[in-house]
């Protein structure tokens, strides 16, 4: 882009805001509609779209504009004038416009929550994965709860460190530290730990800190300064008890952060899937192991691969399924090893758990071309399953069954378990 290309984009800006009559800071009364991705509600201001925080559909409020963008800004409702009867009282004291940016709905009363994020799914299947609203009225999508309630679940946090080394979490959209003494969401045994300014503690010498309170009952504190981490108390490696088995990995390692999660998503990939003896399967994006563990406690003696291209997740699926020798590691970025035939078909079960960013088309061409079965896609945002479901029903597959888990209460975010079959003359 020329400079003055870049510059007639902010003379537009501008331009944009001075018709809006929006100015940064600016306070506004504003009446909020639907729910949108990322924890805002739409609402208009003079035609322009306003995405606003800490807010509800329905409601009436005064909104603080946050940030000017082209085509639509962004608020907080610090003022609530009509509330809407799922509002409640946020238990966090720093879950507030302008605090921690950490939980998006706790103004939000728990199964208005669960529906918030169905609307969601919903919304992104429409808008982006083409589907029609009687294809997903079929799936019956709605988003479950699982057991422990909203708070005191969250077994990994990994807190910020401002510049007077005092951890704390992120503002929203920002690289601001807010100090805290206590996240609610934390699991009890975090919450414990002296590693809040509340507490005394300090890290001048981290830039974050890792806390971790495993379902096999380890506690531990890892100290990460320029990305290398360091234990500080508990052990190093920590067990998990996940799918009729013992894991040991890294206490800054990938695993689910709900203690239910991993278990809620195994049977969930099984139930859809069904495995039988004797079918091969592929575990895509496979982490330390825990779909092909399940798979190959199915499969028999079949071959089943896993793909990662962590070296901290390959280290740790090579130990934890060191017992099952039908399970092949392969050490890759997925599209790489499938590209390359690192990994070849025919394959009957395909298991994709990418990261937020999805599988993506190549990928997913690559998946198809090799004629499973079926697929279990497991997503953890509804934007980018969205768009991995068009690209499989264009190229002739359907999505046969959705499943909806709320594994992150009190946050925006909703894990998806999907199954993609093929059509039905293959």
């Amino acid at each position: 882009m020329t400079a003055g290309a870049g510059r007639r984009g902010v003379d537009a800006d501008a331009a944009a805001a001075e018709r809006r009559g929006l100015e940064e800071a600016e306070r506004v009364e504003l009446t909020v509609d639907a729910v949108a991705p990322g924890g805002h509600c739409v609402a208009r201001f003079d035609g322009q779209v306003v995405f606003v925080r800490h807010a509800l559909p329905g409601e009436r409020v005064v909104a603080e504009v946050t940030e000017l963008h082209r085509g639509f800004a962004r608020a907080d409702a610090v003022e609530i004038l009509d509330a809407a009867p799922d509002r409640v009282e946020p238990p966090c004291p720093y879950a507030k416009p302008g605090r921690c940016g950490g939980c998006d709905l706790q103004h939000v009363a728990p199964q208005a929550q669960l529906d918030w994020k169905t609307a969601v799914v919903r919304e992104q299947l429409t808008r982006l994965g083409g589907l029609t609203e009687a294809e997903i009225d079929g799936l019956g999508v709605r988003v479950e709860a699982l057991p422990g309630g909203s708070l005191g679940w969250r077994s990994r946090v990994r807190y910020a460190v401002d510049a007077a080394g005092r951890a704390g979490l992120l503002k929203h959209r920002s690289h601001e530290v807010v100090p805290i003494d206590r996240c609610l969401i934390a699991h009890p045994a975090i919450q414990e730990l002296p590693v809040l300014a509340a507490s005394g503690a300090r890290w001048p010498d981290a830039d974050a800190v890792e806390t971790v309170a495993s379902t096999g009952g380890d506690v531990s504190v890892v100290a990460i300064a320029e990305g290398v981490p360091t234990p500080v108390s508990g052990p190093a490696v920590v067990r998990e008890v996940a799918a009729g088995r013992d894991w040991s990995l890294p206490a800054s390692g990938f695993w689910q952060v709900h203690p239910a999660a991993a278990d809620t998503l195994v049977a969930a990939v099984l139930d859809l899937l069904d495995p039988q003896p004797g079918e091969s399967a592929w575990d895509l994006y496979g982490g330390a192991g825990l779909f092909a563990a399940a798979l190959a406690s199915r499969v028999g003696d079949a071959r089943v691969t896993l793909v990662e291209s962590s070296e901290q997740g390959v280290s740790a699926a090579r130990e934890n399924l060191a017992d099952l020798p039908r399970v092949e590691v392969v050490a890759a970025r997925v599209e790489t090893a499938l590209a390359r035939r690192r990994v070849t078909g025919p394959v009957d079960l395909v298991v994709l758990d990418p990261p937020r960013s999805g599988a993506g088309a190549p990928v997913v061409r690559d998946v198809v071309a090799a004629r499973p079965r079926a697929v279990a896609y497991v997503a953890c945002d509804p934007a980018a399953f969205a768009r991995d479901v068009r690209t499989f029903t264009g190229l002739g597959w359907r999505l046969a069954a959705l499943r909806g888990f709320d594994l992150f209460p009190m946050t925006q975010h909703v894990e998806l378990v999907g199954l993609l079959l093929p059509p039905p003359s293959r």
